[in-house]
Parts: structure tokens; C-alpha cells; sequence
């Protein structure tokens, strides 16, 4: 399995987009690129959601393109086809981790014996989720002293206020987010407004790094 470290060498964050129009995926894409943030995940919540994220593979070769809430191998599967550089599960499932030979991938964990079996079985990169309900830029800390070795991507409940404070915890890779995303900004097309909050974000991430 390759390392999703090699994809993020700088703390960043990753739009996490719940989207099934595959027009309006690529407008999005688009947006967040202008606004310097060139990754995103098309999580598979909705009908549409793999076509949108073939959609933008194919409009802009150069985004990071992760699919996010993958729970079987059957969606890693389509994940690896539709060209995603990233796949992304909520939870942790060890069947998933052996299947992800041809992707990077980040399996999810919320507590320490999930993040000492993942570290057992040589994973060094996990989505924390839901990273807010657990405990915040306190618990990555927390298992950032005990795993030094281990990179975290938190998710999960993440507002934009908070962004400095889990940039700041230690071994953090990226921050997954929705608040870039907003369903309503979204479904009016405001494009602006999007790219507005991916510049916001980026200049947080430069302060930090």
C-alpha cells in the first residue's frame, strides 16, 4: 500500500465534498483550485458521486482527486477506476488495507488500540473520525505522544474557526473539511464564495507551515 504522505509533504486541507451533479462537481473543483487548494474528496454518499469525481478527473488531470467513505472493496475498486489519487474509509477495516495495494489509502480510527493495530500492520498515515466528537486537536495530540511515528488526517465535524488549533497538533498531514463545501453555497453556484473560503484556508496553512 503507498503512503498518502508522499501526496501531502506540507499540512494542508482537503475539501471533503458530498456532490452527484458531475457539472457542478467540476465548477466546485475549479473553484477550490483558484483559491489554491488543489485536492479534494468526493465522498460516496449520493447517487452521481463517482461520476462527478470521473468528471473532474478528466476536466482537471492536476487535482489530488481522493473518494472518501469507502466501507467495501467493491467502492476501492471503483475508486482505482475512476482514477482517484486517494481513497479514504470512515472506519477501520483490515480486509481494506490488504485490498489498497494499487492506491494510497486512509483507513479511519478514533481510538488508541484502533490507531496500535493499524501502526501493527505498517499503516503510518489515518483519517481521524470523527475527529471533533472525540476530542478535538487534544486527542491528536494525545496519540500523536504515544504513535510519533504515525500522520494523521483529522475529519469530522471540523469547523473553519478551528482549522489553526488542529494545523498546530503534532504529525498532522492534512484537515478534511466540509465548511469549504457549503450544500447551499454549492446548490446557488456561487463559485466565488468557494473560492473566497479555499483562499482563507490557504493562507491559514501557510501561517502554520
Amino acid at each position: 500500500m503507498s503512503s498518502v504522505r508522499s501526496l501531502f509533504p506540507e499540512p494542508t486541507v482537503i475539501p471533503v465534498v458530498t456532490i452527484g451533479d458531475p457539472a457542478a462537481a467540476v465548477e466546485l473543483a475549479s473553484a477550490l483550485a483558484n483559491g489554491g487548494l488543489h485536492c479534494i474528496e468526493i465522498t460516496l454518499r449520493v447517487a452521481g458521486a463517482l461520476e462527478s469525481a470521473r468528471a473532474i478527473r478528466d476536466a482537471l488531470p492536476d487535482i489530488t482527486l481522493g473518494i472518501g467513505t469507502v466501507t467495501d472493496a467493491v467502492q476501492l475498486a471503483q475508486a482505482i477506476d475512476v482514477g482517484a489519487d486517494f481513497a479514504v474509509s470512515p472506519g477501520f477495516d483490515e480486509t481494506l488495507i490488504v485490498a489498497a495495494s494499487e492506491i494510497p489509502y486512509l483507513p479511519a480510527i478514533c481510538t488508541p488500540s484502533e490507531l496500535m493495530h493499524a501502526v501493527s500492520i505498517g499503516v503510518d498515515a489515518v483519517k481521524v473520525f470523527p475527529a471533533a466528537a472525540y476530542g478535538g486537536p487534544g486527542l491528536l495530540r494525545q496519540l500523536a505522544a504515544v504513535f510519533p511515528k504515525a500522520a494523521f488526517c483529522p475529519t469530522g465535524g471540523i469547523r473553519a474557526a478551528e482549522l489553526p488549533d488542529y494545523l498546530a497538533a503534532p504529525n498532522v498531514l492534512a484537515v478534511g473539511g466540509s465548511w469549504l463545501a457549503p450544500a447551499e453555497t454549492v446548490a446557488a453556484g456561487d463559485w466565488d464564495a468557494i473560492e473566497s473560503l479555499a483562499q482563507q484556508a490557504v493562507a491559514v496553512c501557510r501561517q502554520a507551515n
